[in-house]
């Protein structure tokens, strides 16, 4: 199959086909398994790693992956760029592609994003927009199909707030042939335009997408539960009104009841314990969250190797 992604950017899921992203994650499980031995595409390359919002998972996985594969990380905050002092992002995206190899970036609305990478001439990779989180789905899916040996024909009940990483499993999951089912609050659906886009792949594929306010509807029988946390938490003044209206979402001992025996927990972390998700849950057997979190370096190994190899 020809590599698609190589000397390519990688904003979204949307331009991959399932078997494209299968072969991406067959890669990473690879990779995983048996190292990267000597493939080294990133020797003597540098990339650029832009952080316009914190992160940990994904700063520190992709520094250990651009390392893993011979090259060299540069790590840069807004303070340390003239983003924040009113140089617009095309120019800066213009004059870091004259110094570096790649550039990896974590920034707010996804049109910012798309604003920098159509103005660089290298390849540039959404590490988490307000859009969507397409690195955080790929280890997601590459997880699922460790634990389950398979993706398709899967249920898989996201239930939360309907946000950027519940775009990028509605895209991951249509694609692969996955039924999901996203349960939200009403007023906290996915956006519409997403939703749509991603009733295309299901009908293609043969898989279906549900959305509920009904969150015992979303994990009845479900294979796989996923949570994230809970909109306007880092917002103190809107907490409260939060907690109240996501109370009912929130995955405990009784919802992991309702779903299959042998179901998987997953979270993309940071976790509020006792909040969107219990302690008891998140510890617990079920819980594939810490080996959801170390795939985001093996997903990201064979996302870097796919587009600079």
């Amino acid at each position: 199959m020809k590599n698609k992604l190589k000397g390519s950017d990688f904003l979204t899921l949307a331009p991959l086909s399932a078997e494209e992203i299968e072969a991406l994650l067959e890669e990473a499980v690879r990779l995983k398994n048996d190292g990267v031995r000597g493939f080294k595409p990133l020797s003597n390359r540098a990339v650029g790693l832009i952080f316009e919002k914190p992160s940990t998972r994904t700063r520190v996985s992709f520094e250990v992956a651009v390392q893993r594969l011979g090259g060299h990380a540069l790590v840069f905050s807004d303070r340390d760029l003239q983003l924040g002092r009113g140089e617009t992002v095309e120019d800066t995206g213009r004059v870091l592609s004259r110094y570096l190899d790649g550039l990896v970036v974590r920034t707010f609305g996804q049109d910012r994003l798309e604003a920098l990478a159509g103005a660089s001439t290298v390849p540039v990779i959404n590490a988490l927009t307000d859009e969507s989180h397409p690195c955080q789905a790929l280890a997601d899916m590459m997880t699922v199909m460790e634990y389950k040996g398979t993706l398709s024909g899967l249920k898989f009940a996201y239930v939360g707030d309907g946000n950027n990483v519940a775009n990028s499993l509605m895209r991951a999951c249509s694609k692969l042939g996955i039924e999901m089912w996203v349960a939200t609050p009403p007023g906290h659906e996915p956006e519409g335009r997403v939703v749509e886009e991603c009733r295309g792949y299901a009908e293609s594929s043969g898989a279906s997408l549900e959305l509920v306010a009904d969150p015992g509807d979303a994990a009845a029988d479900a294979d796989v539960l996923y949570t994230d946390v809970w909109v306007s938490m880092g917002q103190p003044e809107a907490a409260a009104d939060a907690l109240g209206r996501f109370r009912d979402y929130r995955i405990d001992r009784e919802m992991v009841a309702l779903a299959r025996e042998d179901v998987m927990v997953m979270h993309c972390l940071p976790a509020h314990r006792g909040q969107e998700i219990t302690s008891e849950v998140l510890d617990g057997s079920r819980s594939a969250a810490w080996d959801q979190a170390e795939n985001r370096l093996h997903a990201q190994v064979a996302l870097l190797g796919a587009v600079f190899g």
